[in-house]
């Protein structure tokens, strides 16, 4: 192979051009910072101040969920969370969790008893996944011969993880939580009547 030394004015480019691949590859590594994704935006979609005590109202909820056919689990005084199965046409099947706390509300002197209720909802996302696998079988002198015959193993993989925001969903369980409760919820969510998401059934 020839060397560069027999190459005066191969070398010389060399000496120049390195410096500046190496500065480009560093140009293009460069991380640009982006804008987060909570904005911690001042609304009470996910609260509601009830005038019960939490033991109350997280019974109510409790109640709300199993109205809706949601399998609650996780009960405590204080706080549970339910689960709900859909199955879309595309083959998608969705699991909805939503989670749901209750707390004492600081309150003054002489008022009545309150508490709040933080719900929130995520929503899961699976797609069925086929992996097949060939078949080997014996015959005799010959060892393990691979067939293609196909076994397929299906499984469910998980494809989106996403809480809900949207404020008509909340407005809608506290609907349902009012039911429930002697004294009707307060502190109603922003933005009443925007667009539901699919598969949203409160």
């Amino acid at each position: 192979m020839p060397s560069l030394d027999r190459f005066p004015a191969a070398r010389a480019a060399a000496v120049v051009l390195l410096p500046l691949l190496l500065w480009g590859c560093a140009a293009t590594t460069k991380v640009v910072g982006g804008h987060p994704v909570e904005s911690f935006d001042a609304t009470d979609r996910f609260a509601r101040t009830v005038a019960v005590d939490p033991a109350e109202a997280c019974e109510a909820a409790r109640q709300a969920l199993l109205s809706q056919g949601y399998l609650v689990s996780g009960v405590q005084p204080t706080e549970m969370r339910g689960r709900k199965n859909f199955h879309q046409p595309n083959g998608r099947h969705v699991e909805m969790e939503i989670r749901v706390v209750c707390t004492d509300t600081v309150r003054a002197a002489g008022d009545d008893q309150r508490a709040s209720v933080f719900v929130s909802a995520l929503q899961e996302h699976y797609e069925l996944k086929k992996s097949s696998n060939s078949a080997s079988v014996g015959v005799g002198a010959l060892g393990s011969l691979s067939l293609p015959f196909a076994m397929s193993n299906d499984s469910m993989i998980k494809v989106a993880s996403e809480t809900i925001t949207v404020p008509r969903f909340y407005d809608r369980f506290f609907e349902i939580l009012d039911r429930y409760l002697e004294q009707p919820s307060r502190l109603p969510s922003d933005q009443v009547g925007s667009r539901l998401r699919e598969l949203s059934e409160f």
